[in-house]
């Protein structure tokens, strides 16, 4: 039995694994924003389930639900980096107030809950899990401020996993692909300012939000069964792509590397002092 912190489970991912992690019988602190948005999920499991009021971007209150996890149930096993949000734009047509929210709480947020919660993590030799994207893998037009965030979260990371293994702990960086939650609805935000020239590059990242809503292929509850496998795994993965989508653009980004490496390599390498 395992006693997870997740955030942002409210809605999408964080939901389906608020459910998930109940109904195999471990417990949880459920966050989110408005915690009376989870009613539900407390009358269904009085004994397993503590909601917690948890806005990532808000100073003391991820520690404050770290508290309540070690107080209720004894410790913590599994932090869960879920909550954030999305942006579409193009780079010259977002404006500070737009965006620098986003970095609030898909990178800030993420860094103070994780530092919250690793004293309690390294106790149990727990498990960090961050919600990333294929938009941590690979740029595209139109999705630049957003893919700088998850960027940032592949990063710090990779970091964090080499620090924190000598200790017993293991990071998953979790990169799903397109899955049929919000994010493309209430999830994610679009610049209010647009600019004829991008509509060919950034302009399309617009019409797919627009009209992919509702009709990604990507099933969250399949997804959400596979980040339980790689939890419990011994050896779990540091990233973990979910879905075809994110499988063949993390590969086609890493052959378009190797190739343009290889081509400029002779040059590039040519660079030491005598």
């Amino acid at each position: 039995m395992k006693t997870w912190l997740v955030t942002g489970c409210s809605s999408g991912f964080g939901s389906v694994l608020a459910s998930a992690v109940l109904a195999r019988g471990d417990r949880l602190v459920a966050t989110a924003r408005r915690p009376e948005t989870l009613d539900p999920l407390v009358r269904l499991h009085p004994d397993t389930v503590r909601a917690v009021a948890l806005d990532v971007t808000v100073p003391g209150q991820a520690a404050a639900a770290v508290r309540v996890a070690q107080q209720a149930f004894g410790g913590l096993d599994v932090l869960v980096n879920n909550a954030g949000f999305g942006f579409v734009g193009a780079i010259e047509e977002g404006e500070p107030h737009e965006y620098r929210p986003m970095f609030e709480a898909n990178v800030f947020g993420l860094v103070e809950t994780t530092r919250a919660a690793l004293p309690a993590l390294r106790e149990r030799r727990g498990r960090v899990v961050n919600i990333s994207s294929v938009g941590g893998l690979v740029g595209r037009a139109g999705m630049g401020f957003y893919n700088a965030t998850k960027f940032a979260v592949e990063g710090l990371s990779e970091a964090l996993a080499q620090e924190v293994e000598p200790l017993g702990l293991r990071v998953i960086i979790v990169e799903p692909g397109p899955f049929r939650t919000d994010f493309l609805g209430r999830s994610i935000g679009e610049a209010a300012r647009r600019i004829p020239a991008y509509d060919a590059t950034a302009g399309a990242a617009r019409a797919y939000r627009e009209g992919n809503d509702g009709r990604q292929s990507g099933d969250p509850t399949k997804a959400i069964a596979v980040l339980l496998k790689a939890v419990d795994a011994d050896d779990p993965p540091l990233h973990l792509p979910l879905g075809q989508t994110a499988y063949d653009a993390a590969r086609a980004k890493l052959l378009a590397l190797l190739a343009s490496m290889d081509r400029w390599e002779a040059d590039a390498t040519a660079t030491g002092f005598p």
